[in-house]
C-alpha cells in the first residue's frame, strides 16, 4: 500500500514535489519526473492520487532506461506551494515553480528529452492496444479513441510554440508528420539552456516538459481505464 507522504529519516531519499492550489483542484507534480503529476480537491487528495500513480510511472521511467523508487512506501518532500489559476480549475497543471527558471545543463536536458519520448512511447503502445470505442462515462461522455489521438496530438502542436516550433498538428494518420513535430520537440528539449532568457511569450523547458508528458500520460491512463470492459 503506498502511503501519499511520510518524512524522509536522515539519509532517506525523497522525491521532491510542488504544490499547485486553485480554489476547487489541487495538483501536486514531481519536479524531476515530468509526468508524474496528479491532482485531487486539496493537497492532501492530491499527493495521495500522485502515489498512487507511481507504478505507472515506473513504467514510463523503464522506457526511458531510469532507475526509479521501487519502495512500498513513497516519501515526497514538498518544496514549493503554488498558487493557482483557471487553468488549475479547468484541470491543468498551468503554473512554472522557481526551479523551472534556473539554468538547464546538458544532462538534465537530455534526461527531460528521454522522459518525454518515454511518455509519447508509452501513450503509442496504450492506443496500440485500445479498442476504437471506449467505455463511456457514467453520463455518456468521454472521447473514444481516436478522438483522444487527435486531441493530444493537437495539444502538442499548441504547446511547441511555446518552445518557437511553428508546426501544424498532424493527422493522427500521417506517422511522418507526428514523427516531424516530436522530433522538433526533443530537438529543443535536448539543448541546454538559460531557461531565464526562454522563448518570447514561451514556457520553460522544464515546464514544457512536464506538461507534455502529463497530458500524453493522462490520456494514456484515460485510455487504460476506459479499455477495460464494463461488468
Amino acid at each position: 500500500m503506498l502511503a501519499a507522504v511520510a518524512r524522509p529519516s536522515d539519509g532517506e531519499a525523497s522525491t521532491a514535489v510542488y504544490i499547485e492550489s486553485g480554489s476547487k483542484r489541487v495538483f501536486a507534480c514531481a519536479l524531476e519526473w515530468p509526468g508524474w503529476c496528479r491532482s485531487g480537491k486539496n493537497e492532501a487528495q492530491a499527493l495521495e492520487a500522485l502515489a498512487a500513480a507511481a507504478p505507472r510511472y515506473a513504467v514510463v521511467a523503464a522506457a526511458a532506461g531510469l532507475p526509479f523508487p521501487t519502495r512500498t512506501s513513497i516519501m515526497f518532500a514538498v518544496v514549493e506551494r503554488l498558487p493557482g489559476s483557471a487553468s488549475t480549475d479547468f484541470g491543468a497543471p498551468g503554473e512554472i515553480a522557481s526551479q523551472d527558471t534556473e539554468p538547464l545543463m546538458a544532462q538534465e536536458a537530455a534526461r527531460l528529452a528521454g522522459l518525454v519520448a518515454a511518455s509519447w512511447r508509452v501513450f503509442d503502445q496504450v492506443v496500440g492496444g485500445a479498442p476504437a470505442e471506449l467505455r463511456k462515462g457514467p453520463r455518456g461522455g468521454g472521447r473514444d479513441r481516436d478522438a483522444i489521438v487527435a486531441h493530444v496530438l493537437g495539444a502538442e502542436a499548441s504547446y511547441a510554440r511555446k518552445l518557437g516550433i511553428r508546426l501544424p498538428p498532424p493527422p493522427p494518420e500521417d506517422p511522418a508528420a507526428v514523427t516531424a513535430l516530436r522530433t522538433a520537440i526533443s530537438e529543443v528539449l535536448v539543448a541546454p539552456s538559460n531557461e531565464a532568457a526562454g522563448v518570447e511569450r514561451g514556457w520553460p523547458k522544464r515546464y514544457l516538459a512536464r506538461r507534455i508528458a502529463w497530458h500524453v500520460l493522462d490520456h494514456a491512463w484515460e485510455i487504460e481505464d476506459r479499455s477495460q470492459a464494463t461488468s
